[in-house]
């Protein structure tokens, strides 16, 4: 039986679980993620594999995600969160382990997860964003990654007359810069989505600014790559019984929904990973 060690490495914690060949997962570890230091990292990274192994058996592959920009070989040129640049993840632990290792970004491991064990996985192509301390996004075609980029977030945006990242105005704390340009001082997403929601006028001004930010991009998503649907996941989603019912009425021709898995998606999306690595190689 197809086993894959599959991680799931964030800034507050790194979890490492082997997946079976039915996509379940037999047994999961978490410890918190060592960061500022690369050596620390590594090894934390090591000994977590070496903590499920003992617990929970062999496996044939290393798959995992991570939230930083990956190389196709899995050097991994920065993790903001861990405070670490230039990790050389998948080489390190495929000379400690002996066994293949790959690496992608997180959003990339979640779209997996959601394109073959989600909900909406009888979707011939899913579109995934995450919306929450940034913006993410991949592609999956018939369950398997296409290249497509999960920068996403950093896509320049004309607000006023002055171009900007995209996430910094929409995402968790864009919210909160946005609304600073108006002239409302904020705590926090929830902070405003609650004076949305109480009717507040200067902030249903910014929701409406906010609001034609997110229709402007998942259109310019939808013409580019023309996906089936948008899987939405990520912090900010606390709030989308407010916002996605209106998202939806204002584009209907697309079609979003949420994301069906939660904080497994992670691991999942790895363990998928792998086990259709071992596939194309049978």
């Amino acid at each position: 039986m197809a086993r894959v060690l599959a991680l799931d490495i964030g800034g507050t914690n790194t979890r490492a679980a082997i997946v079976d060949e039915n996509k379940k997962i037999v047994g999961t570890i978490i410890k918190p993620t060592k960061v500022g230091n690369l050596n620390d990292f590594l090894e934390n990274v090591a000994s977590t594999i070496e903590d499920v192994q003992a617990k929970y058996g062999t496996f044939e592959i290393i798959a995992g995600g991570v939230p930083g920009r990956v190389r196709p070989d899995g050097y991994i040129y920065a993790l903001p969160n861990v405070h670490i640049e230039q990790v050389p993840l998948a080489s390190f632990l495929k000379e400690r382990f002996g066994k293949e290792c790959l690496i992608i970004n997180d959003a990339e491991a979640a779209a997996l997860a959601e394109s073959n064990i989600g909900e909406h996985r009888l979707w011939p192509s899913l579109y995934f964003v995450t919306i929450s301390t940034g913006v993410g996004g991949a592609l999956t075609r018939n369950g398997k990654l296409v290249q497509s980029s999960y920068e996403v977030g950093h896509t320049m945006t004309d607000y006023r007359g002055e171009l900007h990242e995209f996430e910094h105005l929409a995402a968790g704390p864009g919210i909160i810069k946005l609304a600073l340009e108006h002239q409302l001082c904020l705590t926090s997403p929830a902070e405003f989505f609650t004076l949305v929601n109480n009717k507040n006028p200067l902030a249903l001004e910014i929701y409406e600014e906010w609001l034609r930010l997110l229709c402007d991009f998942f259109s310019m998503i939808d013409e580019t790559l023309t996906p089936y649907g948008f899987a939405l996941t990520g912090g900010v989603m606390k709030s989308g019984s407010l916002f996605l019912p209106e998202i939806k009425r204002r584009l209907p021709s697309l079609k979003i929904e949420r994301c069906s898995l939660d904080q497994e998606a992670g691991i999942l999306g790895a363990g998928v990973l792998g086990l259709q690595h071992l596939k194309n190689l049978q």
